[in-house]
C-alpha cells in the first residue's frame, strides 16, 4: 500500500499545525463558528446531533494493521471506543470532544492518517472494489490511479470551494463493485488488445434527493490524459453548476440542464487548452505509484488444501461461513475474507475498539497486515491461505467478526440515521437491528439467498437505499418518524435505481412489510432465480399488493398519501 514520503509527512503535519490554530483562535473568541465552518469541515469535523462527529480518511479503503490499531486506540481515547465505517470506505468517530480534535489528527498523521477533504465541497475520498489487486476478474489493479488522483486531488487549489460534495469511483474489474455509476465521476479502467490502458468515463451520476445514474462521457480516454480531462469536467462543473441551490448543485443537474451530448461538447473544448500540458502524466509516474502497491510474497500452493476440505466437511458452521464469506483469488491456495460487520443487534459498520484489535491481529496473522474498507461496510482480507481459513474464522467468530450472512439479507448497508446525524428525518439503526431480529434464522436466509437491503434517514441517502433490491427511506410527517420503501435496485454492471412502491409505512411495520415481499419471491421464483429476477420478470404489482395487504388504512389516509406524493417527487 502506498506510504508517505517526507513531503506527504511534511503536508499533514503542517496541516495539523494549522487547524490546531484554527480550533484555538475559535475557542478563544477570536474565530466565530461561522468563519470556522469550512475550515473544519475539510478537516473532517461535522457538527452532529449530540455534538462533533469527526470523519477520518481511507484511501481506497486500504488499512495497514498498524493503523487499525490507532483507529482503535483512538476510539479508546478519544471516543466511545466504537468507530463507523461508511459506504465512502472511511471512518467516522460520533463522540469526540472538539476541544480534542487536534490530538486526534495528531494522532493520525503519527501513522500516516488525516481527516482532510472528507467533508465540505471539494473532493472526497477516492474508492474502489475492496478486492482490488486481487480479484481474478480484473484487468489492471486499479490502486495506482486511485493514488493519482489522491494526490492530484489533495488541496486542489482551484476545486477547494466547488459548488457541491464531488465523488469519485474507479472500477477496473469485469464485475463493478464500486458502483462507478453512482458517482459525480465513474472511472471504467480498460485494457485494449495491444495492452493500452485507459479509462471508460461515466460522469453526472449520484444519488440523494434526485437520484440520477452517470452517463458514459467518453469510450476510451487513454490513462496519460486522465489528470487534464477530469480537469476539464470539474472546471466546467466549478464555473457553471449553480451555487444558488444546494440541492440542485450536484455536477448531475448541470450534465441533466445541458444533455450529455452538449456537455461532452464543452468537456472537449475546455480540455483543448489542458491536453498534453503539465498535468499529463508520464509512463514513469504510473511505474513509480505501481511499486507502491507490489504482490505479496505469496507461496507456491496448491489450488486445493487437503485440511480446509476436511474442515467444509466436518463442520457445517465453517462451511456456511465459507460458501458467504470466502471469495475467489487470483492466486492458486488463496482467498480473499470478508469479516463481517452486520452480527445481531450491532448497528451496522459499526466496530469496537476491541475488534479493530482483532482485526489487525488477523491481517499481520493471516493477510500480510493489510485490510481493506468495503463498500458495504465490512472489512476484507486480501490474502488468506486456504490453509489458514478455519484458524482465522475461529477467531473471527469469539469477536463476532464471522457472521456468515454477507450478501444476503441482514448484511444491510446503514447509515447513522436520526440516533447521530443532525440532518436525518428518521432512525436508520433500530430498523436494521429490528429486520436482524426479524430474520435471525440463517437457514431461511440462506434459502432466500442473495438480496440486498440497504437504509437511509434521510434523502441524502447515505445508506445508498436506491442502488438496493429493497430500500428503506426515512421520512418525517408531522414530527414522526415514517418509512418509505423502495424495490427494484441493484448494484454491479446492470446498475439501477430503485422505485417508491407507495404510501409510507411506520417503523413496527417495516418487518412485516420485507416479510410479505419475500414470501412473494419465495412463491413466485424459478430454480436459481434470485429476488431480483424475479421481480424483473413478473413485476413489482403483486409485491406492492401484498406490502399493503395487511395495512390498518384508517389512519387520515388523505393527509399521509399527500405527503407521501410530496416527498415521492423529490425522488424523480
Amino acid at each position: 500500500m502506498y506510504r508517505y514520503d517526507s513531503t506527504d509527512q511534511r503536508i499533514i503535519d503542517e496541516r495539523v499545525a494549522q487547524y490546531r490554530e484554527q480550533i484555538a483562535r475559535h475557542l478563544a473568541g477570536e474565530l466565530s463558528a461561522d468563519e470556522l465552518r469550512p475550515l473544519r469541515l475539510q478537516n473532517g469535523l461535522y457538527i452532529q446531533r449530540h455534538g462533533p462527529m469527526l470523519r477520518i480518511a481511507i484511501p481506497y479503503g486500504m488499512l495497514a494493521a498498524r493503523q487499525l490499531r490507532k483507529l482503535a486506540e483512538i476510539a479508546r481515547r478519544y471516543d466511545r471506543g466504537v468507530g463507523h465505517f461508511t459506504t465512502r470506505q472511511n471512518m467516522q468517530l460520533n463522540w469526540p470532544q472538539f476541544e480534542e480534535t487536534p490530538d486526534m489528527l495528531a494522532e493520525l498523521a503519527s501513522v500516516q492518517m488525516h481527516a482532510v477533504q472528507t467533508s465540505g465541497n471539494c473532493v472526497r475520498n477516492i474508492t474502489t472494489d475492496a478486492f482490488a489487486g486481487r480479484a481474478p476478474d480484473e484487468q489492471v489493479d486499479p490502486r495506482p490511479y486511485c493514488e493519482l488522483l489522491r494526490q492530484w486531488s489533495t488541496f486542489h487549489p482551484e476545486f477547494a470551494f466547488l459548488p457541491r460534495k464531488f465523488k469519485i469511483a474507479v472500477n477496473a474489474a469485469t464485475t463493478d463493485r464500486a458502483v462507478i455509476r453512482a458517482h459525480d465521476i465513474g472511472l471504467d479502467v480498460q485494457r485494449k488488445t495491444d495492452g493500452e490502458i485507459g479509462f471508460r468515463v461515466f460522469v453526472g451520476g449520484g444519488l440523494g434527493r434526485t437520484p440520477i445514474l452517470g452517463q458514459v462521457l467518453r469510450d476510451f480516454l487513454p490513462r496519460q490524459h486522465l489528470l487534464t480531462y477530469l480537469e476539464a469536467i470539474i472546471r466546467l462543473y466549478n464555473l457553471y453548476g449553480r451555487r444558488d441551490n444546494l440541492y440542485k448543485a450536484r455536477i448531475k443537474i448541470l450534465v441533466q440542464a445541458l444533455g450529455i451530448e452538449e456537455f461532452a461538447r464543452q468537456v472537449e473544448a475546455e480540455w483543448a487548452h489542458l491536453r498534453d500540458g503539465p498535468s499529463t502524466v508520464p509512463a514513469e509516474e504510473f511505474d513509480r505509484l505501481a511499486k507502491h502497491f507490489p504482490l505479496p510474497a505469496w507461496q507456491p500452493l496448491a489450488a486445493e488444501d487437503a485440511r480446509h476440505s476436511a474442515h467444509l466437511a466436518s463442520d457445517r458452521a465453517f462451511a456456511n461461513w465459507v460458501s458467504r464469506s470466502v471469495h475467489a483469488h487470483r492466486t492458486p491456495g488463496y482467498a480473499a475474507v470478508t469479516l463481517s460487520l452486520k452480527a445481531p443487534g450491532s448497528a451496522p459498520g459499526d466496530i469496537t475498539d476491541e475488534q479493530m484489535l482483532v482485526a489487525a491481529d488477523l491481517a499481520e496473522r493471516f493477510s500480510f497486515g493489510e485490510l481493506r474498507v468495503t463498500h458495504e461496510q465490512n472489512l476484507v482480507l486480501a490474502d488468506v491461505r486456504l490453509a489458514d481459513l478455519y484458524d482465522l474464522w475461529q477467531v473471527a467468530r469469539q469477536h463476532r467478526l464471522a457472521t456468515a450472512n454477507i450478501g444476503l439479507l441482514t448484511d444491510m448497508i446503514c447509515c447513522p440515521g436520526g440516533d447521530l446525524c443532525a440532518l436525518a428525518n428518521a432512525r436508520s439503526v433500530p430498523i436494521a437491528q429490528a429486520v436482524h431480529e426479524r430474520f435471525d434464522d440463517l437457514d431461511y436466509l440462506y434459502d432466500i439467498g442473495d438480496i440486498s437491503l440497504n437504509i437511509s434517514g434521510c434523502m441524502n441517502s447515505c445508506g445508498h437505499h436506491h442502488v438496493a433490491n429493497i430500500g428503506i427511506l426515512g421520512v418525517d410527517k408531522n414530527d414522526e418518524e415514517w418509512y418509505q420503501v423502495t424495490l427494484g435496485g441493484q448494484q454491479g454492471n446492470a446498475t439501477t435505481l430503485g422505485k417508491v412502491i407507495g404510501p409510507s409505512f411506520r417503523a413496527h411495520e417495516i418487518p412485516d412489510v420485507i416479510a410479505a415481499l419475500i414470501a412473494v419471491y419465495v412463491e413466485q421464483r424459478t430454480p436459481s432465480e434470485r429476488f431480483i429476477d424475479t421481480l424483473q420478470r413478473i413485476g413489482s404489482d403483486a409485491f406492492k399488493a401484498r406490502a399493503y395487504a395487511g395495512r390498518d388504512r384508517r389512519r387520515g389516509a388523505s393527509r399521509v398519501d399527500l405527503k407521501d406524493k410530496e416527498s415521492e417527487a423529490l425522488h424523480v
